[in-house]
């Protein structure tokens, strides 16, 4: 065997060990690199899973609440017009406020609650300012099918929390070219609000209703 050959295989005993400690190392660099890469996305797919999902909750709540309030505004209406012998509808007429309050009649036990007057020139509006959404017993709002007598079931899964409530406010209806004080007529402006399954979730709605004069 000749010195060079001899020297060659030095060189590569020697150089061997150290090659193979350099190649195990940058492994372990690479899958410890992966396994925080993956660890990250497992992270964000679990986060955005839970964003989607609450997204989802919300926008059912808010769809309770929705059907909650509009419900509610069809109690109103059955409040102002009902046919039936019972309850106020003799209270709305269509050429009197003489039942309406400022800042809205209160109490569970007042015949004429949730009646109001709109609120004058230059002063927020009345649905503004009265707590709709109470209902304690000085409460400004009517709570759901006091005055119609239906029913809501609340308190369970995709149900409402608590039952909706509404306000009615007599607004002058005055036509094209008509003087205010020239026969007064009036048209009821409904604000209702509804409630999610959870009482936080809360959506109002408003319409006007117009009731036929009484005929003489």
């Amino acid at each position: 065997m000749s010195i060079c050959s001899l020297k060659k295989n030095k060189y590569k005993i020697r150089h061997l060990p150290f090659r193979r400690v350099y190649s195990s190392g940058f492994s372990l660099v690479i899958s410890m690199v992966m396994l925080v890469v993956i660890l990250l996305l497992s992270v964000s797919l679990a986060y955005l899973s839970l964003q989607s999902e609450r997204a989802a909750r919300n926008n059912r709540d808010r769809q309770v609440a929705m059907t909650a309030a509009e419900a509610a505004l069809r109690d109103a209406e059955s409040d102002i017009d009902s046919q039936a012998s019972i309850g106020r509808s003799l209270i709305f007429d269509a050429s009197s406020n003489l039942f309406f309050e400022e800042e809205c009649a209160r109490g569970d036990s007042n015949t004429y609650q949730g009646l109001c007057l709109p609120a004058g020139p230059g002063k927020a509006a009345v649905w503004l300012t009265v707590d709709i959404a109470s209902d304690g017993a000085d409460a400004a709002s009517v709570q759901f099918g006091r005055f119609t007598g239906q029913k809501m079931a609340i308190g369970r899964a995709l149900f409402p929390s608590k039952l909706p409530r509404y306000l009615i406010e007599a607004v002058p209806d005055v036509e094209a070219g008509q003087r205010a004080d020239d026969h007064m007529k009036y048209v009821f402006r409904i604000t209702a609000i509804g409630f999610g399954s959870d009482s936080k979730t809360q959506v109002v709605l408003q319409s006007f209703y117009r009731k036929a004069a009484k005929s003489i």
